[in-house]
């Protein structure tokens, strides 16, 4: 309808744009009167087949769109068409699969099924096998303890007239055992006390081996000091307590004041300085109580 409507309103667009509207209608003569009805006339036929044309046109151009449309449908169709076989084909790949997973796992449940049954009869012949070996091996074992038992019997009984007679040569051989042992540890406790008694007299010798020696040192240590020990009239009477650690050649490692006169204290510094090193004992146990020593300094005056 929209389609006719404006071929309709185009034809007579046409028309119109043919007619002049500037200029004034010529005066009707009365011979010119005829002319005039025949070109009316002749316009609507020009109209009237304009109209066919674009009818006909328009019809054309419905079939067109017809063919066009059932063209289109049909390919629609056949696209549809070719979707459903493509789903079928799909459903029926999809059932084929999933029957084949029930029958892989059909197959694998009635494979298991048999290594099951397989693995339950072999366990109930060993079980069986091992039934027959544990029974065999009881027998066997019944019969070894019974010829065990008579064996043992009969060597318990020999073994008991041998033991009576080696029961009373050890009695005898541990009654002699005892005595050399009781003889033995006398005189190994005699032999204690005397090396014990020998120890502690030479302990007591060493000691006051090493009491002398380190009464002897400590004087030469401090005979070391007086002779480098400056003095003057104001340190007579006076003295000073200083500690000294020497190392094992008498060098003196460290020296500090404990207490004193502190004129005597300064001068008995610089005499420990001055000398270096202190006469110390090779010995070891003479070296231990002298390596630390606290010694108290007083000026001599000649």
């Amino acid at each position: 309808m929209l389609i006719s409507a404006g071929l309709h309103l185009g034809v007579i667009a046409i028309l119109v744009a043919g007619v002049d509207f500037t200029s004034e209608p010529p005066k009707p003569t009365p011979a010119a009167q005829e002319p005039i009805v025949q070109a009316v006339v002749v316009d609507q036929q020009k109209v009237a087949a304009q109209v066919e044309k674009l009818k006909q046109q328009k019809l054309d151009e419905q079939r067109r769109e017809k063919a066009r449309q059932d063209e289109l449908d049909r390919k629609a169709r056949e696209a549809k068409q070719a979707r459903e076989r493509e789903q079928q084909r799909i459903r029926k790949l999809e059932a084929e699969r999933k029957q084949q997973e029930i029958e892989t796992k059909r197959a694998a449940d009635a494979a298991k099924a048999a290594k099951l049954k397989e693995q339950e009869e072999k366990k109930k012949a060993a079980a069986a096998e091992a039934d027959r070996q544990r029974k065999e091996a009881e027998r066997k074992a019944s019969e070894e303890a019974a010829r065990k038992a008579e064996e043992k019997r009969k060597a318990e009984e020999a073994a008991a007239k041998k033991a009576a007679e080696e029961r009373k040569r050890r009695e005898e051989a541990e009654r002699k055992r005892q005595a050399e042992e009781a003889a033995r540890r006398e005189q190994e406790r005699q032999m204690e006390e005397a090396m014990a008694a020998e120890q502690a007299a030479l302990a007591a010798r060493r000691n006051q081996q090493v009491v002398s020696e380190v009464s002897r040192y400590t004087a030469m240590i401090k005979a070391t000091i007086q002779r480098n020990l400056v003095v003057n009239e104001a340190m007579r009477g006076k003295t000073c307590q200083v500690y000294i650690r020497l190392a094992k050649d008498g060098f003196v490692t460290a020296s500090r004041v404990l207490s004193g006169d502190s004129t005597v204290c300064r001068a008995t510094e610089a005499a420990i300085n001055r000398a270096g090193r202190l006469p110390v004992s090779p010995e070891a146990d003479v070296y231990q109580q002298l390596k630390e020593i606290n010694l108290t300094v007083q000026p001599e005056f000649n």
